[in-house]
């Protein structure tokens, strides 16, 4: 399936050239994010580390190696899961608002955290001024089996009903695991509601190379799932009868959609915390800066842009110059907002699949 195609683009021309500029937009990302900060490094050192020389101070090592490149990989690795799960939620629900944590595996993520932290402490590491920091296998313990018990809830379900329902019940769910969190907040000790909040804004600077052993694969494993979904992902674009006229198996396409997004989403939110809109956002900016609905490159420009978006998101995050950073979450939410309104007053364009 090509896609429908805006008037004035015939070939797939276009989609190459926009797919070689995001990679070049990427590379950008990913430079600004090693060689800027909060601390300030000649960039002349940056590059001497780069090559493996030893810079003119030993603690800019340290800072590039240790915390700007990892935080680096992870917030890439983030944006691609997060943009291509929700690329593939918004089409399997023909729903322009739907992102990948639509089936409430960020609040099962959300919920494990909270029994952890809300009720014992035992993930809060140390405290520092007026910073709780947490420990980081702690919460991805307990982020991954509250993700992990949504999303087998998920699965089972898939096969007796409609994907109607599934929002739904994923709204639902979100709903009443808010609300469980609520209460265990409005139990708990400051200090422990502090932790908790903390890791609710959203943060790639907590993942170690250590960590990265265990995220990089999943995540990369996800993404290379997401391709195995490009031609159901393209047939459902009219809907699921349709997709079952051209042959394909609506149930297992559907299964595998729902397990690649939900692990996508999960693994992140169990590393960085709930990263908000960039998922959402992300495959309204690829369609129209690509000019098509085809899953062939949408792909792999949700990749390549919601990378870019975490790297600028962090860094304007991280404030340069500033002496203390900004919540990651409210700076996706400005930057994410306005797109997903854009997106709704623009419903009527024939280049979304999601047109009335």
């Amino acid at each position: 399936m090509s896609g429908r195609i805006r008037k004035g683009i015939p070939t797939a021309a276009a989609p190459v050239l926009g797919l070689w500029l995001l990679a070049g937009l990427a590379v950008l990302a990913l430079a600004a994010s090693v060689f800027l900060g909060s601390l300030r490094i000649p960039w002349a050192d940056v590059g001497r580390v780069l090559i493996g020389v030893e810079p003119s101070r030993e603690v800019w090592r340290d800072v590039i190696v240790l915390v700007r490149a990892p935080k680096t990989l992870t917030a890439v690795l983030a944006g691609a899961a997060l943009a291509v799960a929700g690329l593939q939620m918004q089409t399997l629900f023909l729903n322009p608002l739907a992102g990948p944590f639509v089936l409430g595996v960020n609040a099962g993520a959300s919920l494990g955290v909270a029994l952890v932290v809300l009720l014992s402490g035992s993930a809060i590491l140390q405290t520092s001024g007026s910073l709780v920091f947490l420990n980081q296998a702690g919460t991805v313990g307990a982020a991954v089996l509250g993700a992990a018990a949504v999303l087998l809830l998920v699965v089972l379900l898939a096969r007796r009903t409609s994907v109607v329902s599934l929002i739904v019940l994923g709204l639902m769910v979100s709903y009443a695991v808010g609300a469980m969190v609520s209460l265990l907040m409005y139990y708990s000790l400051p200090r422990n509601v502090q932790a908790f909040i903390s890791w609710s804004f959203g943060s790639f600077g907590g993942v170690t190379w250590q960590d990265l052993g265990i995220y990089g694969p999943v995540v990369l494993g996800g993404l290379l799932l997401s391709f195995l979904s490009i031609r159901p992902l393209n047939a459902l674009l009219l809907g699921e009868a349709y997709a079952h006229s051209l042959g394909v198996n609506v149930l297992h396409a559907r299964w595998l959609i729902l397990v690649g997004a939900s692990v996508l989403a999960g693994t992140v939110t169990a590393y960085a915390g709930p990263i908000t809109f960039i998922g959402v956002a992300t495959p309204h900016l690829c369609r129209t800066w690509l000019h098509t609905s085809n899953h062939q490159w949408l792909v792999p420009a949700c990749i390549l842009l919601g990378g870019t978006l975490a790297l600028v998101a962090d860094l304007i995050a991280q404030a340069p110059g500033l002496p203390m950073a900004l919540p990651l979450n409210a700076v996706t939410a400005l930057m994410g907002a306005p797109v997903v309104i854009w997106a709704l007053l623009r419903r009527q364009d024939t280049l979304t699949p999601f047109a009335a």
